[in-house]
């Protein structure tokens, strides 16, 4: 059987996507699958032993299983901490998006599922000529949800949920993550978003400081795989 690909967006930048990614990594190897994430384009990259190195990446790599290599879970790697696009033009880079897909194809000959995180929101350019539905698409168009659990997100998870759709996508699923620690209605909202998207919840993540953690979260239902 050939590897599935998800793709993971979020209702806005910041709201934990790698968090929710690893999470889910970690859940689907629970349950006994091959799985391997990916951040094929990562700005905000640091120099480490003379490679461009993206904190988010490495802790995609660090999730997976079988191990990938860096390069393949992130190629295009960027310094500049802002939109990809401009990242790409301040490097000098141009993004060679049949080189995100080889990338991709070396990744899902090793799995059973590839979980490729996206940058910022579902509208926000990946690169030149690259948008998120497009990457979705060439994956199957199958996509999971991050919203950040604040003010304001109902709008913006049936916003993208909108999107997705009209993009020839689909929504297979959402993840609540608890961004903010003083938000007290989060519980109020998570059955909001229950009921106003069309595609179950896999679960809320707890606030974790520093943004990554908590790789026990989610307890996945074994027929949702069978969904994708």
């Amino acid at each position: 059987m050939s590897a599935r690909s998800l793709l993971v967006t979020g209702t806005d930048t910041g709201i934990g996507k790698t968090h929710a990614s690893v999470a889910l990594l970690h859940a689907l190897r629970a349950r006994g699958h091959r799985a391997i994430g990916m951040k094929p384009i990562a700005s905000g990259c640091e120099r480490i032993d003379g490679r461009w190195r993206n904190e988010d990446a490495l802790a995609l790599q660090a999730a997976s299983d079988p191990r990938p290599a860096y390069d393949d879970v992130n190629p295009v790697a960027l310094p500049e901490p802002t939109a990809p696009t401009l990242a790409a033009r301040a490097a000098g880079v141009t993004v060679e998006i049949a080189a995100l897909h080889a990338a991709h194809g070396r990744l899902a000959a090793a799995a059973d599922i590839v979980l490729v995180e996206g940058a910022g929101g579902w509208e926000a350019p990946l690169a030149e000529g690259l948008e998120h539905r497009d990457l979705a698409r060439h994956l199957g168009g199958a996509v999971v949800l991050v919203v950040g659990m604040r003010l304001g997100c109902l709008s913006h998870a049936r916003l993208t949920a909108r999107a997705i759709a009209a993009d020839g996508c689909r929504l297979v699923g959402w993840i609540g993550n608890r961004i903010d620690p003083a938000f007290a209605r989060a519980d109020d909202y998570v059955g909001l978003l229950s009921d106003a998207l069309p595609a179950p919840c896999l679960g809320v993540l707890p606030f974790v400081a520093g943004g990554v953690g908590a790789r026990d979260a989610l307890r996945l239902d074994p027929d949702w795989i069978t969904t994708l």
